[in-house]
């Protein structure tokens, strides 16, 4: 992996459109290999023309620009053979950056359902205190009821029927 294709450190999105950068590139790269080629047809075929008359200082003229054109769309084949590479290594990279990015923070989580309940971010030591008081109450409530159980199943010696 080179500098160029390393995603590592980029959000989903950003990486995307770093791809997409990379494939204009390749397109249009693409689209310049097949103007090369016709170019390279026309020269070839005025080569063979300036042959056929006779005139080999044109012939040679015609060639020298072929090879021009020749040269330049191997370059760009070379080019764009490396930025395929590229693009295809920054795909495979893709699954690994949404991973990371679906990844979990539980202290977000739990802010997020306190704000959900009504709290405020900060408010962790009152709701730890209402709940202590919550289940001290209910404790309360509880034992009243048992006693007034009690008491009703008592007889009139205080015995428990």
């Amino acid at each position: 992996m080179t500098e160029q294709d390393n995603l590592s450190g980029m959000s989903i999105a950003d990486a995307k459109e770093y791809i997409v950068h990379h494939l204009i590139t390749f397109k249009q790269n693409g689209k310049r290999i097949d103007e090369l080629q016709a170019e390279i047809e026309k020269w070839t075929a005025r080569v063979a023309l300036a042959k056929s008359k006779g005139a080999d200082d044109l012939a040679n003229e015609a060639e020298r620009k072929a090879d021009q054109f020749r040269t330049e769309c191997e370059t760009l084949k070379i080019e764009n053979d490396d930025l395929k590479n590229v693009i295809d290594n920054m795909r495979r990279q893709l699954p690994v950056l949404a991973s990371r990015e679906r990844s979990i923070d539980a202290d977000l989580l739990e802010q997020e359902l306190l704000i959900t309940a009504g709290y405020n971010p900060g408010d962790e030591e009152k709701i730890g205190l209402n709940r202590k008081f919550a289940d001290l109450e209910k404790d309360a409530s509880a034992d009243v009821a048992l006693e007034a159980l009690k008491k009703k199943m008592q007889n009139e010696n205080g015995e428990i029927a």
